[in-house]
């Protein structure tokens, strides 16, 4: 579904990505792991077309290289961003309903609406509640709830433990998984290493904007490096 070659991102003189490749296959879940400031935020918002960047991308069989940022979610690639950026003035609804904004399946909407409800019935008690009202996990929860309301094929997650409480980060990771059993792909960057890995089927380990490791998830598990710098062990 996501192949990548050469992806390179600069600001400025600086820069963040240095020429990676990845592919991630359709219904799988594939996290990047790696240390602050090593370039996972920056790849997912060049694929999401956020940033300038160079080299080949290429999602569900199209370069989009020349795409907007506008039209990857009209495509099938949602990115649910670092920080959650849910609407905070708007009610729990309303930021559901801007998740389907280009949507033209008007029929289909409801329908899918009713089924963010099911994995994520925290969103249907607070329907009505404005989103800056929420806690960081309830708007973690809203962040993806409107990001599958964009129907999408495939969901980038940026950092959803960040500034979470252990608990509240094992019940939103028990909804990522959720998710990716009803069979949406999934690109996840997560700076908690071990719950990515126990997540995902494959990962990628990034430092300073390059991809050192690149393996099966226990197999990233087991890594005595893995474990010395992401694991504390």
């Amino acid at each position: 579904m996501l192949e990548v070659r050469d992806l390179k991102v600069r600001y400025g003189g600086i820069a963040a990505v240095k020429g990676i490749g990845f592919e991630v296959t359709a219904g799988e879940m594939v996290c990047l792991i790696g240390a602050n400031g090593a370039g996972k935020t920056t790849t997912l918002k060049a694929l999401a077309r956020l940033v300038r960047s160079e080299g080949s991308v290429r999602f569900d069989g199209r370069d989009i290289g020349g795409w907007p940022a506008h039209r990857m979610i009209g495509e099938g690639m949602t990115l649910v961003p670092e920080g959650r950026g849910v609407f905070a003035r708007l009610t729990v609804a309303e930021n559901l309903a801007m998740g389907a904004y280009s949507r033209r399946d008007t029929g289909a909407i409801a329908s899918d609406l009713a089924r963010v409800y099911g994995l994520l019935p925290r969103l249907k008690e607070r329907a009505g509640q404005l989103a800056g009202t929420l806690s960081g996990g309830e708007q973690q929860m809203l962040a993806i709830g409107r990001a599958l309301m964009s129907k999408p094929k495939l969901l980038l997650l940026d950092e959803p433990s960040m500034g979470l409480a252990p608990l509240m980060v094992q019940k939103v990771f028990e909804v990522i998984r959720a998710v990716a059993a009803q069979g949406v792909t999934i690109l996840l960057v997560e700076q908690n290493a071990k719950l990515a890995l126990e997540a995902a089927s494959r990962g990628y380990v990034i430092e300073s904007g390059a991809i050192t490791l690149a393996a099966d998830a226990q197999s990233l598990l087991q890594d005595p490096k893995v474990r010395e710098a992401y694991l504390g062990e």
